[in-house]
């Protein structure tokens, strides 16, 4: 791939970057703390490039305007924080039912409700998860840096419309508003997903033999669009048969595209007896950390840190507890991926917790610390 000189850009502008170098040409949104400067770029750069901006009145508005632009054949993003992402949830579950491609960025902030609009926080990872009700499946990335936001924004609209379902990119407000150099490709460099133009002659909306395209409405192909479970071609169906089979399809589309799905990376000892797992921007810390620990006292650490948390990176975790007797997880919450990481490791290796939640990042030392009383 070749890359251009380094361009210094703040995260949230690296988002907006990155959906527009995917395609997206449609965002609709409300503007909220500390997400502001995305919806702020792409009310510039998308008339820039024919695409449309539309402020709307509330967050749910915004969200439903996506889902309408994706069905009409446009790639959508919208953009929030944590009192906006909650008031989404009932549409993005619509769209996860009707596999509508959109995607979803929530910029984390410290919680509950208004909390501190300013500070960081990791505390709607649960949420990402679960937020929407019924057993659905979801994507979430959570970038640790600028150069990762920008990507991975990339990653997210190319994956939602191959899969035909929501992602959400789980942004926090350290990555958002800081800023650090990212090396843009040359335009046609990327290798951004274009949707076919060919519609098989038996196309049906929601074929169970595979990934059945998004015919945009009003291209000469008409279908029933529902939260309602529906059998292939749309139409709501209460037939125990049909619902079983629509949710494991549905589950199973993110099982078969695992492997383009989990993005993990991994630096440190080749042999560790401690590891760290961590996301977001408390990745940074931890390579400090890992720094000072292994590269200066030559301990025996690892940090894996996760920019796919959902579906849950379980082999890459539970690969990691054969080889560890102790995993530390730093988190900006009272405990929440945390969970995760016991429940893969499967009784393997210790699971530590390190949690801070005051509104301030988990520092290097703190988690130097925790290391330096395991290795005492």
């Amino acid at each position: 791939m070749t890359e251009v000189k380094p361009v210094l850009m703040q995260g949230n502008v690296a988002c907006a970057e990155g959906a527009i170098t995917a395609g997206v040409r449609f965002y609709a949104g409300y503007p909220i703390t500390p997400s502001t400067e995305i919806a702020e770029h792409m009310a510039e750069r998308l008339p820039q490039v024919g695409g449309v901006f539309i402020q709307m009145e509330d967050e749910i508005a915004g969200i439903a305007a996506v889902i309408g632009a994706s069905v009409g054949g446009m790639r959508a993003l919208t953009a929030t924080s944590g009192p906006g992402f909650s008031l989404k949830q009932e549409n993005i579950g619509y769209a996860i039912m009707a596999e509508i491609p959109c995607v979803i960025v929530n910029v984390q902030r410290m919680g509950p409700s208004t909390g501190i609009p300013t500070a960081p926080a990791q505390g709607d990872v649960m949420q990402a998860r679960w937020g929407t009700h019924g057993d659905h499946p979801i994507v979430v990335f959570s970038p640790a840096s600028v150069y990762e936001t920008f990507y991975l924004t990339i990653a997210a609209v190319n994956l939602s419309q191959k899969l035909r379902q929501p992602v959400i990119l789980l942004m926090d407000e350290v990555v958002g508003h800081m800023r650090e150099k990212v090396l843009i490709p040359e335009v046609g460099k990327l290798l951004v997903e274009k949707a076919s133009d060919e519609i098989p002659p038996d196309w049906k909306p929601y074929d169970d033999k595979g990934l059945a395209p998004l015919v945009p409405f009003g291209s000469g192909h008409y279908y029933h669009v529902t939260g309602l479970f529906h059998d292939e071609s749309g139409f709501p169906s209460g037939d125990p048969a049909v619902v079983s089979r629509s949710l494991e399809r549905l589950h199973g589309k993110l099982e078969k595209y695992r492997h383009e799905v989990t993005f993990t990376s991994y630096i440190g000892h080749k042999e560790p007896r401690v590891a760290i797992v961590t996301y977001g921007c408390t990745v940074r810390s931890a390579r400090a950390a890992i720094k000072k620990a292994y590269w200066q006292n030559r301990w025996p650490v690892g940090l894996l840190s996760l920019q796919t948390i959902w579906p849950f990176p379980a082999k890459e975790v539970e690969a990691l507890a054969r080889q560890v007797e102790m995993i530390m997880v730093p988190e900006m919450n009272m405990g929440q991926l945390v969970g995760e990481v016991e429940r893969y490791s499967r009784g393997r290796a210790e699971v530590v917790p390190l949690n801070r939640y005051d509104g301030e990042m988990i520092t290097p030392d703190q988690i130097f610390d925790q290391l330096r009383r395991w290795f005492a």
